[in-house]
């Protein structure tokens, strides 16, 4: 089998199937990153959840993982007037996110990856071309040549530029290839606030911060060192735009407007503001995934959602729980194993997608809404009285035996009543909830 794309579902996914015996080509275009050091402003910290813990639990490195994350169990809202607001994911005290490295975690996955004697991991390897005919891809090593790879199976898990989708495209016609790619008007722009001296936290540790400021944000994810890795999202133009801003006064006079107590925290703000890239935030949807039980795409290459809801990385190793499923289904019939993998994750990759999209207005807006949050505050409640109700967002992020399209039907329909019912009282500890669970037993 070969794996293109050695990035967290490519390892992963490797490590799964050398598991089973297969054995596994795992080709990646960068150098070993465990060498080099990655770029600035590219490793937007992840939110390690259930579906992603599931994942790797099935190779075997769950507990080895959640050893190097922190847990934050809400969002802490920062409002403009340095007010602080918790606001709980769940009712349940199990029930919480986990901040993990993402470059920690590929470094974690290459190195158990490498201890198989069944995996080949080749670096400076950039697919160029799925030769779909011959059942070939074509590698460009660092010398400039050009290298033919037969396999028995080729997955795609190159990421949202993959080069087996771009092959999948040039045919469109012949392989009726759909494909949309959509971008936000905002991008994010990686910052940072150092540990104090002591290497403490200067803000909550067991937290996702959250700077909304309608129509832009900020956002603050925990590190092991005590720092927090800074994401600031907002428009490319305009007033609040990443482009009117030119100058380190700029800066000083936005974030001292916008953010003022994170600016006291972020001494390195000028320098990092300008090293650090603005980067654009995308959707891309396709189909097929397969090509004639040979080749598959799969984790970004086939379904790049945007970073609000925390699933980009989960979903993607969910894909290969899905696809480890399949294959005790069929074996290693790919012909039954990749249509069967692609049927099931195509609908639910398209509703996390739209999830992530949607969950962005949330953040940024609603989160500091005050029907949103005596909504938040009655599903907090609900959950810690009634062990069968999960807000939306639990059901995403919490129950991984739930798929995404259900949890999105069933969440969408939860908000509706749950927001309409917080908009027309002050006091929600004043509400009948067996009433209002009855309501929602009955969606």
């Amino acid at each position: 089998i070969v794996i293109i794309g050695a990035g967290l579902s490519g390892s992963l996914l490797a490590i799964r199937l050398a598991q089973r015996g297969f054995l596994v080509e795992l080709h990646e275009k960068r150098s070993d990153m465990r060498k080099v050091s990655m770029s600035a402003g590219r490793s937007i910290n992840l939110a390690l959840s259930d579906r992603g813990i599931n994942a790797l639990r099935l190779i075997g490195m769950d507990e080895f993982m959640l050893d190097e994350a922190i847990p934050m169990t809400g969002r802490m809202v920062h409002g403009l007037d340095g007010s602080l607001m918790l606001q709980p994911y769940s009712g349940r005290a199990d029930e919480y996110i986990n901040s993990i490295s993402r470059g920690g975690l590929n470094i974690g996955l290459l190195d158990k990856a490498e201890s198989y004697e069944n995996i080949t991991i080749y670096f400076d390897s950039e697919c160029i071309n799925a030769d779909l005919d011959r059942e070939i891809c074509q590698f460009k090593k660092p010398d400039g040549s050009i290298v033919d790879v037969a396999g028995d199976l080729f997955v795609g898990t190159d990421g949202a530029g993959s080069a087996i989708r771009q092959s999948y495209f040039n045919q469109s016609a012949r392989l009726r290839f759909s494909f949309s790619q959509q971008y936000l008007s905002a991008g994010y722009k990686e910052l940072h606030i150092p540990p104090t001296e002591n290497g403490g936290f200067k803000i909550e540790k067991n937290a996702l911060h959250i700077w909304p400021r309608g129509g832009f944000m900020m956002i603050g994810l925990p590190n092991l060192d005590g720092s927090f890795t800074m994401t600031l999202f907002t428009d490319f133009e305009g007033e609040y735009g990443f482009n009117a801003i030119k100058t380190e006064e700029d800066v000083e006079n936005y974030f001292t407007k916008y953010f003022p107590d994170a600016y006291a925290l972020m001494p390195d703000l000028k320098r990092d503001y300008f090293i650090n890239p603005a980067s654009s935030l995308g959707t891309i949807k396709c189909y097929p995934w397969q090509f004639n039980g040979k080749f598959l795409l799969l984790g970004d290459a086939a379904h790049a959602v945007v970073p609000f809801y925390g699933q980009g990385m989960n979903c993607s190793f969910e894909d290969c729980v899905v696809f480890d499923q399949c294959i005790d289904q069929f074996g290693d019939d790919w012909q039954k194993v990749l249509p069967a993998v692609q049927e099931l994750r195509k609908i639910n990759a398209d509703a996390i997608a739209d999830l992530a999209v949607g969950n962005y207005t949330e953040m940024r807006d609603l989160v500091a809404d005050p029907v949103f949050i005596k909504k938040r505050k009655l599903e907090t409640k609900l959950e810690q009285m009634y062990p069968d109700y999960f807000s939306k967002y639990s059901m995403v992020t919490f129950r991984a035996d739930l798929s995404y399209s259900y949890a999105q039907s069933r969440g969408d329909k939860q908000n509706e009543v749950l927001m309409k019912i917080c908009s027309q009282t002050d006091d929600v500890d004043s509400l009948d909830t067996e009433k209002i669970m009855e309501m929602i037993r009955q969606l």
